[in-house]
């Protein structure tokens, strides 16, 4: 990949994603976005100026899906790979399990995309879940971020309440509210949103607070038109000379065989997931109220793929379920087809041209439809459309003028479009005509790439900063950390600054000389902007890393920006208040005021007393609670989460940005900082330490100075050659 070639990143989450043979329907989670996503990266692959598209998805091991979505790294051509980043296990899990997983998925990519040693050029989250990683990911590396809604939150919650269930039953099972949620913050956020049509712009973003903060642009999806050629094409360019396309063509006239008394009728087509949103019920009550209608076509609808119904999710169960009780009603045996399962890769396209060349139609009757993917494949087959008159459809056929928009609500508009279609040849041949003419205008990839492509560069030279008159401008947090491979971490007080403060100004230099170098850090008890403050007072650098609040917090740079993947790490097994009411029953912990307290720190004093460590230790062992405790200068006593700790949050620091321990210096004076003193790390213990550290003396890797604070430090700096080591480097 050539240096000034674009690296953009794509997100998408959920569901399952591989290059090829896209099992679509699957479930609820592996609709039209999976296709979308993948013919959207490898198109824009191919265009001259990007050098490669990664499409980020989660790595699944598991027993019940292919061994296809294990492999880490998939390889779909030189410039376009599938990277698939394990978070929450292995297991498939539907959509609306992944939030509480996704700051893990977040680190792990970051540690991914420092090690590839090139950061993204821009990234690009498609869903809402996908769309809070690359959000973030924008946030840490400084580069513009773009957003893909497919659908919205708001508009969900609206119609499931409209459908009866209870907003309570809604958050438990899909997580509305922590999505939609997460959508504001989007909306503020991102640099640039792309949508299919208008009316998502206008009805559904328009639903939302922060609807006016994005630059919306409206690029549709395109269709590969390599596999959705027209149905006179297996004639004249003898196309079923594949030998694979044959096979596809004999299977579905097979399958759909074993279902239609008389074969010869024109086929009504509908291709979807068994969803409530569909409206499959509706489309069958059109063609089993309309004995017309039956008598001039067959019905066949692919909902999806499925084993045993009683095993599917509670929607997809109703659904089908709904759909057998009314082929039984009306009776339409013999002329409607319900088959199991599709094969997207050969089956699906040859499944419209069989429809197309027996004069049929294509329905989707969809309550909602943000878009309609399969409107387009249908149309660039030649097959005419009925569709819902909501969302893409109405641009689509206003586009492609190959079709009649209905009430999906009313049944009989249903059955009297298909029949207008179906029953007048000249009506036929001018639809088929105009969609296979104008969806190749309007809805190619390779227009929708070039359109992109245009957009996004504008976004990227628009967000590069400002060269200030005093030198370079400074480097995005993630940049910053992602190129530094040293760091200096020091607790603040009696360490860095203390009584003897006449080698901080030399201490200040040294970090400020070598700031291209090595990274600097503090790791202290103090508050976020107790610490801040103090730093200001004395003159020091801004720090790249803050831990704070004896590690319940990490922050970055200058916007103090805090790390949500360390947050989200520290809140397992944490009860903040179940804690401070079992603290409260000893009356020789006093609780510090307010402004000292912390989400993931309880700070109390504490007088040294003959067993009181020994009794809260006990108390909250013998309530089960899992916790950290810091006691330190004979005085302070602080209870974290027993995840949390300075030495714990180095650690994590080392993880996700890929340093090693061992080049990383930890400077101390408590027993606050003995975590972070122990290990592989290079501790410094400055001369003016607590008695507390006095039995790591002598151990390997931790050096005692003689001078006291920043003098001390300097010393371990010394000691452990790291001037030495920047100046080689």
């Amino acid at each position: 990949m050539k240096e000034n070639d674009l690296l953009i990143q794509m997100f998408s989450l959920h569901g399952l994603i591989r290059a090829e043979d896209l099992e679509m329907g699957r479930d609820a989670d592996t609709g039209g976005q999976i296709k979308y996503v993948v013919e959207e990266a490898m198109e824009l692959s191919k265009h001259p100026g990007v050098g490669r598209v990664d499409l980020f998805t989660r790595l699944i091991d598991d027993k019940t899906v292919s061994k296809d979505y294990s492999v880490p790294i998939e390889e779909v051509t030189d410039r376009f790979r599938i990277i698939r980043i394990p978070c929450g296990g292995r297991k498939y899990m539907r959509k609306e399990m992944l939030w509480r997983h996704l700051d893990e998925y977040i680190d792990k990519s970051v540690k991914f995309t420092k090690r590839e040693g090139r950061l993204p050029d821009i990234v690009h989250g498609h869903y809402a879940d996908a769309g809070y990683v690359a959000m973030q990911m924008g946030r840490l590396f400084g580069v513009p971020f773009i957003f893909t809604g497919h659908s919205l939150g708001r508009s969900k919650k609206q119609k499931l309440l409209v459908d009866g269930m209870s907003e309570d039953k809604i958050n438990r099972k899909y997580m509305i509210d922590q999505r939609i949620e997460v959508e504001e913050d989007i909306l503020q956020s991102a640099d640039m949103i792309i949508t299919s049509t208008r009316q998502e712009i206008d009805t559904q973003y328009g639903e939302y607070l922060s609807h006016q903060f994005p630059e919306f642009r409206v690029i549709p999806p395109g269709i590969d038109l390599e596999k959705f050629y027209p149905y006179y094409h297996d004639v004249l360019l003898e196309k079923e000379t594949d030998e694979e396309l044959r096979y596809a063509h004999a299977s579905i006239l097979n399958e759909l065989g074993r279902f239609f008394k008389n074969k010869e009728k024109p086929v009504i087509l509908a291709l979807c997931r068994p969803d409530k949103r569909k409206n499959i019920s509706g489309l069958v009550e059109a063609y089993g109220k309309d004995r017309e209608l039956q008598a001039m076509a067959n019905l066949a609808i692919y909902a999806g793929i499925r084993k045993d119904i009683a095993d599917m999710e509670d929607n997809e169960r109703g659904v089908l379920t709904d759909m057998l009780l009314l082929m039984d009603k009306y009776d339409l045996y013999g002329k409607m087809a319900i088959p199991k399962k599709h094969n997207f890769q050969l089956e699906v396209p040859e499944l419209y041209r069989i429809a197309a060349g027996g004069k049929g139609a294509f329905v989707n009757a969809a309550l909602t439809e943000p878009f309609g993917l399969t409107l387009l494949e249908a149309a660039a087959t030649g097959l005419p459309l009925v569709a819902t008159n909501d969302g893409g459809p109405r641009d689509i056929l206003a586009n492609c003028k190959n079709g009649e928009l209905v009430d999906p609500t009313d049944t009989e508009a249903i059955a009297s479009a298909i029949k207008k279609i179906i029953s007048d040849p000249d009506v036929w041949e001018t639809y088929s005509k105009n969609g296979l003419l104008n969806v190749r205008e309007h809805y190619a990839w390779e227009t929708h790439a070039k359109n992109y492509l245009k957009e996004i560069r504008a976004v990227i030279s628009e967000n590069k900063p400002a060269q200030p008159a005093d030198g370079p401008a400074p480097a995005a947090i993630g940049r910053r950390m992602a190129k530094l491979n040293r760091f200096l971490i020091t607790d603040i007080d009696n360490t860095l600054i203390g009584k003897d403060n006449s080698r901080l100004p030399e201490l200040a230099a040294f970090l400020r000389d070598h700031r291209e170098k090595v990274g600097f850090g503090i790791a202290t008890g103090r508050t976020i902007d107790s610490a801040l403050q103090i730093l200001s007072e004395h003159d020091l650098p801004e720090p790249d890393v803050m831990i704070t609040s004896v590690g319940a917090e990490i922050y970055y740079g200058a916007n103090r920006y805090q790390d949500k993947g360390w947050r989200a790490h520290l809140s397992n097994h944490w009860n903040r208040q179940q804690i401070q009411q079992l603290l409260d029953s000893l009356d020789f912990l006093e609780y510090q005021e307010e402004d000292t307290q912390r989400p993931f720190k309880i700070s109390y004093d504490m007088d040294p007393g003959k067993d009181r460590l020994s009794a809260v230790h006990e108390l909250l062992q013998k309530n089960r609670i899992r916790y950290t405790l810091v006691y330190s200068h004979d005085q302070f006593l602080d209870i974290l989460p027993h995840r949390a700790s300075k030495g714990k949050a180095i650690r994590y620091l080392s993880y996700k940005w890929e340093i090693p321990l061992g080049n990383i210096l930890a400077s101390g004076d408590s027993g606050n900082d003995a975590e972070m003193l122990r290990g592989d790390l290079n501790g410094i213990v400055v001369g003016n330490y607590s008695r507390e550290l006095e039995r790591f003396r002598g151990q390997r890797k931790i050096y005692f100075a003689d001078s006291e604070c920043a003098g001390g430090i300097l010393e371990g700096i010394e000691h452990y050659k790291l001037r030495e080591h920047v100046s080689n480097h």
